[in-house]
């Protein structure tokens, strides 16, 4: 009987502990799914003038390419969710909705055109902060083989900003991600 005791008991901590695991897997997979780590191959295709147009295909590929390094194509809209901790970006990542929108940033880069022919791209950045956001940017265009650095102007709390550019940029690269002190 002392036997039999025994082996419930330990049956049921096992139980136990099985079901405390899955519950935590389940916690983690059911927060996880809103991360977005990687984008999808896709064809990326820019007017260059009325008779040309640049095109390339883009492999699956993350969004950040390193810490708080990230890269956009035009065509992309992305939430990137940031963590901060005493005043400073810590982590950033790219999430498929914006959940939690007192610390997501929204950024969307767009090629305009008028009749098959490039008029400009445009970078929205919304911040979502009670500081002013500044972060650096760098642009890779077509007919040049190197990226660029470009001005950038901080986008003030709790607004949008818009950057534009006449040159047709095939991808920016947007890090140092900093919160005004």
């Amino acid at each position: 009987m002392e036997i039999l005791y025994i082996w419930v008991s330990t049956l049921a901590m096992k139980i136990k502990d099985l079901i405390i695991l899955l519950l935590c897997l389940s916690a983690n997979i059911c927060f996880a799914q809103n991360d977005r780590e990687s984008r999808e191959a896709f064809t990326l295709k820019l007017a260059v003038d009325s008779v040309r147009f640049y095109q390339q295909e883009v492999k699956k590929s993350k969004y950040f390419v390193k810490e708080n390094t990230l890269q956009i194509y035009p065509g992309e809209h992305v939430f990137v969710e940031a963590e901060i901790k005493e005043g400073i970006i810590e982590s950033m990542k790219v999430v498929r909705e914006n959940k939690n929108p007192s610390k997501t940033i929204e950024i969307e880069f767009l090629q305009n055109t008028e009749e098959k022919e490039n008029t400009g791209m445009t970078l929205e950045v919304s911040n979502p902060f009670n500081k002013m956001l500044h972060y650096d940017a760098m642009m890779y265009i077509v007919g040049r083989n190197e990226w660029i650095k470009t001005s950038i102007i901080p986008v003030r709390s709790k607004l949008k900003s818009f950057e534009m550019w006449n040159d047709v940029i095939i991808t920016l690269v947007l890090d140092n991600w900093r919160l005004e002190k």
